[in-house]
């Protein structure tokens, strides 16, 4: 049995409106966030209690925008933001959208 393969586009590749899209969703918002905080991490631990269908749909939505990387690992799906390379293709992007999330959680718990 050959090794999953998964396409990522090129750091050049990375655009703005896909990327944002992507970031749209507060699942992924909050998968980008466990990232974020954990580093690279299996697939499955970004949403224990979701469908399998349901988290490679996101995952792969994800990676189709250049927002994380997927790699395989035996049977596990590594996934890690790809941190730099949103850094250089939009500089201070991830930050903001990250620190805006964070605030909008902080208010929704004091409210």
């Amino acid at each position: 049995m050959s090794p999953r393969t998964y396409h990522h586009p090129d750091t050049d590749e990375i655009a703005i409106p896909r990327v944002l899209f992507a970031l749209s969703e507060p699942l992924r918002l909050n998968m980008v966030r466990m990232l974020a905080e954990q580093g690279e991490t299996d697939s499955i631990d970004l949403g224990p209690e979701l469908p399998r269908s349901t988290l490679t749909h996101h995952t792969s939505l994800l990676r189709e925008s250049g927002v994380v990387f997927v790699r395989a690992e035996g049977r596990k799906c590594m996934i890690q933001l790809r941190e730099d390379d949103l850094e250089a293709r939009f500089p201070g992007l991830l930050g903001t959208v990250l620190a805006g999330y964070e605030n909008a959680a902080r208010g929704e718990a004091g409210a």
